[in-house]
């Protein structure tokens, strides 16, 4: 389980994370939503480790982030920020083989093979394993990375902003995956995501920000109302009902 209690992150005197407690439910499909600056990517930045806090607790299993050992803790979770630009020219393999150097180190044994096999078949990109990132398309690329992850088998997996640059079918694509995640292979994944449709439509349960505190959180079809999201992004959206799913139309 993750939980922060009074958790801050302060850029000068303004504060885009203030004073977040949260108590995050495993195995489901988390989204974090809110305008731009909002402080989504701050706080998984915050809960992953990739950024400090300057003040409040993060828990991971009942045991305080700061006294993580950086391998042990690149086994529980694992995050996939918006830039993914590496400098060396890989293949898809390669790349995907990276996700096990917290249990191996660089030195991939044939149970590293194994898992990178696995994470290749989960994803479909057995056919382009060989093929260099800098040839793929960007939801190729994309996919190849959430490979990555797949390969570093962590309970937990943050994404940030996953989809953003993608056409339509890839994004589709991607939410599939991250769905077969979840109830598949039972991992908790959290993700940040601006398309409100996508999330109504694939997450489970939301946690909305706006100006760095916590305004609503629940499951989906809670918070996907026109009161809430009025409240979240000071806008008239309505919502109807399709196929199961509160989809939202917020333009006129």
């Amino acid at each position: 389980m993750i939980q922060t209690k009074s958790l801050y992150k302060h850029y000068g005197q303004t504060a885009v994370v203030n004073d977040v407690s949260l108590q995050l439910p495993t195995g489901r499909l988390i989204a974090f939503i809110g305008s731009n600056g909002a402080g989504k990517s701050t706080l998984i930045s915050l809960i992953s480790r990739t950024l400090a806090k300057d003040e409040g607790q993060i828990m991971i299993d009942q045991q305080e982030l700061e006294q993580w050992k950086s391998q042990k803790l690149a086994t529980r979770l694992s995050i996939l920020k918006q830039q993914n630009a590496l400098s060396l020219r890989l293949t898809v393999r390669e790349l995907t083989g990276f996700g096990r150097y917290p249990y191996s180190r660089g030195r991939l044994t044939p149970q590293d093979e194994v898992k990178i096999d696995q994470a290749l078949a989960y994803l479909n990109l057995e056919a382009l394993q060989d093929r260099y990132l800098d040839e793929l398309s960007g939801g190729q690329r994309q996919m190849a990375y959430i490979a990555m992850l797949l390969a570093q088998d962590t309970d937990y997996v943050f994404l940030d902003e996953p989809l953003n640059n993608l056409d339509m079918k890839h994004s589709v694509q991607i939410m599939q995956v991250l769905r077969r995640m979840v109830s598949d292979l039972r991992k908790t994944v959290m993700v940040v995501i601006h398309d409100i449709n996508f999330v109504s439509a694939y997450s489970d349960y939301m946690i909305a920000l706006k100006d760095g505190q916590v305004v609503c959180q629940g499951e989906t079809a809670e918070v996907i109302t026109p009161r809430r999201l009025k409240a979240i992004f000071d806008l008239d959206i309505e919502v109807h009902e399709i196929n199961g799913h509160p989809i939202c139309v917020y333009y006129n």
